[in-house]
């Protein structure tokens, strides 16, 4: 199944007007200009479709200037093929055939609309494949299918369902791609296609919805955003998100997948024009904190990669926006970084340009029930004093979560260090089930306190820290997934299908959702 040549049509239209005013003009238009000859609502979503257009093979990456994008390539004919009706991806429903829509598709491998069509997802048992309620699949007319081929296929009295084909000796399995859900098994089944293509977000994004209406209008931008951690969190409370952005490319195949709208933008901070930001409210960031830790040789400012740097750029935002107020997060050890100088001048610098600003450091195990002991400071600023002198840290709350609370029930053998070298150097001292225990690169470090050690970037990639824990199977590290439990992030969240390297990094460099949630609503309380 592929994704990567489709085009809405609002994505061709951006395409031919940047070719007819480049030609016209010897140069790229603007974000800004882009916006308002197409009528588009923001920014953000001029942001998006350019993105979306560099993934895709269509603009070559921006430079340092307003006007960085190039066209490379003339679109290809496209294809329209049409909407027939729903497709069940959950328990069966009666199969509908009403070609009353088409959708427009560029895909190398479909040179025609003949003999293909179009479906619409209803249901969410087949998100571990990467196809979620609401999204449009592309069929390819056939009645046979091979072993593990996502197909559409008939049952029970024209009863219609999208599921993973199994041939298993007399009988038929239809696979659910969904851990909570049981496959459907069947003597008879009629096979109406085979997936070949998975459209999501068809949609103009700025008509999408946002996951959770705002109560009071409060519009956020997400910077340095990983994940979308601190956004989920704000979101919970209230807030509303109109753009994203973050340096590291990885995280776009996983933010993507989460979020219907205000999907990441991933672009240097420093090269997206400042005038190009879409209005906000509040101003969200877990800025880089590599220069400020212990483990980043503590070079703050002076940090030759600039990472430390990136603060200025932050305060250059809240500058030229001005807006009601702001969130950042990062490391603990920022307030003590040269004797308190780096923190005093972050708090000076935040002051001086017109806000009161209240910062605290907050436990996750302490704040946000949460197995994991990971300290953060937490910095808030409002531009109305009356807001600022309401607002209060959350209070800590009881820990009833346990680590065995949150892990997978059926591990995959890899994560196993069983039969492995590693394993003679764990057994000895990996003795408890269900403690989490860390690999030091030369030694076995027991968690005493009965929760899960501080997630790091460089968790499960051979190196120091690496999470381990015993259970009826034998000595593992534990999964990506339960990585993202342990950082509270919801049931709901999925995860992509890349190298466990990437998704472990993801998780470390992430924030505790339900800690960010429980600022996110006090700042909220603070403003009703």
């Amino acid at each position: 199944m592929s994704n990567m040549q489709t085009l809405t049509k609002k994505q061709k239209e951006i395409f031919d007007f940047i070719n007819t005013y480049t030609a016209e003009n010897g140069i790229p238009p603007t974000i800004d200009e882009i916006r308002k000859n197409l009528n588009l609502k923001a920014v953000s979503t001029v942001h998006e479709h350019i993105a979306s257009l560099r993934e895709k093979g269509y603009l070559s990456k921006s430079d340092d200037t307003d006007r960085g994008m190039t066209p490379k390539k003339e679109i290809k004919s496209i294809i329209e093929i049409p909407i027939v009706g729903k497709i069940a991806a959950g328990q069966p429903i009666e199969a509908i055939e009403d070609a009353q829509d088409t959708i427009s598709i560029i895909n190398p491998a479909i040179k025609t609309a003949k003999d293909h069509y179009a479906l619409r997802v209803v249901g969410d048992s087949m998100i571990d494949e990467g196809i979620f309620n609401g999204d449009i699949v592309v069929i390819k007319k056939q009645s046979v299918a091979e072993n593990g081929q996502t197909v559409v296929a008939i049952i029970d009295d024209n009863q219609a369902t999208l599921k993973k084909l199994y041939k298993e000796d007399k009988k038929i399995r239809l696979q659910p791609r969904n851990p909570d859900m049981k496959p459907l098994f069947r003597i008879d089944v009629e096979i109406r296609g085979v997936v070949v293509q998975v459209i999501r977000d068809i949609k103009l994004e700025e008509e999408a919805k946002p996951r959770k209406k705002s109560k009071h209008g409060f519009k956020t931008i997400d910077l340095f955003a990983g994940v979308g951690g601190i956004r989920t969190g704000f979101e919970n409370a209230g807030f509303k998100t109109v753009f994203a952005n973050d340096f590291d490319a990885p995280c776009k195949l996983t933010y993507d997948l989460n979020f219907g709208n205000s999907k990441l933008i991933v672009e240097d901070i420093r090269k997206i024009g400042i005038d190009d930001l879409p209005e906000f409210d509040f101003l969200l960031g877990g800025f880089p904190c590599q220069a400020f830790s212990i483990a980043g040789y503590r070079k703050g400012f002076d940090d030759p990669k600039n990472r430390g740097n990136l603060f200025f750029d932050i305060a250059k935002i809240i500058k030229a926006k001005n807006p009601e107020g702001f969130m950042l997060e990062n490391v603990k050890n920022l307030k003590s970084h040269d004797g308190g100088n780096t923190f005093k001048v972050i708090e000076e610098t935040l002051r001086e340009l017109g806000y009161h600003v209240k910062s605290k450091v907050l436990n996750t195990m302490e704040y946000g029930n949460v197995p994991q002991n990971r300290e953060r400071i937490y910095i808030v600023g409002f531009k109305n004093k009356d807001y600022s002198d309401k607002f209060n840290f959350p209070e800590p709350v009881k820990l009833t979560k346990k680590v065995t609370d949150l892990l997978e029930k059926n591990v995959p053998e890899k994560y196993y260090y069983n039969g492995k070298p590693l394993f003679e150097k764990l057994k000895k001292d990996v003795k408890e089930e269900g403690k989490v225990y860390q690999w030091r690169r030369q030694y076995v470090r027991e968690n005493k306190s009965g929760v899960c050690p501080t997630l790091t970037a460089n968790m499960g990639m051979g190196g120091h820290n690496v999470p381990i824990i015993k259970d009826k199977k034998g000595i593992r590290k534990l999964t990506p997934l339960e990585c993202f439990r342990i950082q509270g992030f919801p049931k709901s969240y999925v995860l992509p299908n890349i190298a466990d390297s990437s998704l472990y990094k993801q998780a470390g460099n992430s924030v505790s959702v339900p800690v960010i949630e429980a600022v996110a609503k006090k700042m909220m309380e603070a403003m009703m």
